[in-house]
């Protein structure tokens, strides 16, 4: 793991196509690195999250090229490595699990991240009719003590088709479902697979909660009026 970090502060210092070239061994021996340890939290979170059964760490692992073609910033590359582990890893539409290694920056987390107008649909009816149970997901030691609040953009009024003094609008005006827990690079110098599989484990019921909201293909969660 030692290779990951020095070569992502120097692309960090100098982020064009030249230097990259000339430094392209270095970066497929640190993706390396990223790809090993992705396919180990893999084999860890399997063992209590089914859908990344048969996961690979090509398809969870994000291209390290920017898609610069609509942006301002012309850098070409990222300067971080990320994988998202979830059904169809980096592609997938569900909730899952996300971590994220850059200098100064790395962190792990997941949820529902920018769902679909039809997706957060079905989560708002879950959350009108079983609000409950993710407040009591939200409130309990392991998740609370490794993640805090639920975090999210949201709207600063309520959704439609609900009433602004409905008794969940708190929940209800979030867009995206997150719980984020950031740590130190040193993680990667002790145990990184354990520290990162432990922490996914404890937002297992966080992420079932959204997936099961978004299970119901023909039909939704019954809303309570």
């Amino acid at each position: 793991m030692d290779n990951i970090l020095p070569f992502l502060k120097d692309l960090t210092e100098n982020n064009d196509r030249d230097w990259f070239k000339a430094h392209k061994k270095e970066y497929d021996k640190s993706r390396k690195s990223f790809v090993e340890l992705v396919d180990k939290v893999i084999v860890g979170l399997s063992s209590f999250e089914p859908q990344v059964a048969g996961l690979t760490s090509k398809a969870a692992v994000f291209r390290i090229y920017r898609d610069v073609r609509f942006s301002n910033d012309k850098r070409p590359y990222k300067t971080h490595y990320g994988a998202f582990l979830a059904e169809n890893g980096r592609k997938s539409t569900k909730a899952g699990y996300y971590f994220h290694i850059a200098p100064g920056e790395c962190f792990l987390g997941g949820g529902l991240y920018r769902p679909s107008a039809e997706q957060l649909k079905k989560v708002r009816a879950q959350i009108d009719y079983n609000a409950q149970s993710l407040r009591d997901i939200v409130a309990a030691d392991n998740f609370k003590s490794v993640y805090g609040d639920m975090q999210g953009e949201q709207l600063k009024t309520a959704p439609r088709d609900f009433s602004k003094d409905h008794p969940d609008i708190d929940l209800l005006r979030f867009k995206d479902f997150l719980g984020t827990h950031q740590f130190s690079e040193a993680v990667l110098n002790d145990n990184p697979v354990d520290y990162i599989v432990e922490r996914f484990e404890a937002l297992k019921p966080f992420v079932d909660y959204f997936n099961d909201a978004l299970m119901f293909e023909d039909e939704e969660p019954k809303v309570n009026f």
